[in-house]
């Protein structure tokens, strides 16, 4: 069964307190390489059939109109996967 992955992340020029608390508890277990960490959703869509480029519209549109606010994220992705 086919699967369409959405992924949503906070808008870059906003704060992100998720990734900050996250990136806060890294730094205190030790050395590591990461030096920010940011924090988003990931949506699977399942599909019964074959998806087709109308059926990745309607994807973008329900990703753009439904699964993310257009104020505050962005949908960085999707990609089907089997």
């Amino acid at each position: 069964m086919p699967t369409i992955v959405v992924d949503v992340m906070p808008k870059a020029e906003l704060l992100d307190p998720q990734g900050k608390a996250v990136a806060g508890a890294l730094a205190r277990i030790g050395e590591t390489p990461f030096t920010a960490v940011r924090i988003g959703k990931r949506f699977e869509l399942h599909v019964d059939g074959e998806v087709d480029e109308a059926m990745l519209a309607q994807a973008r549109q329900v990703a753009d109109d439904i699964l993310s606010n257009a104020v505050i994220e962005d949908v960085v992705g999707i990609e089907v996967v089997e």
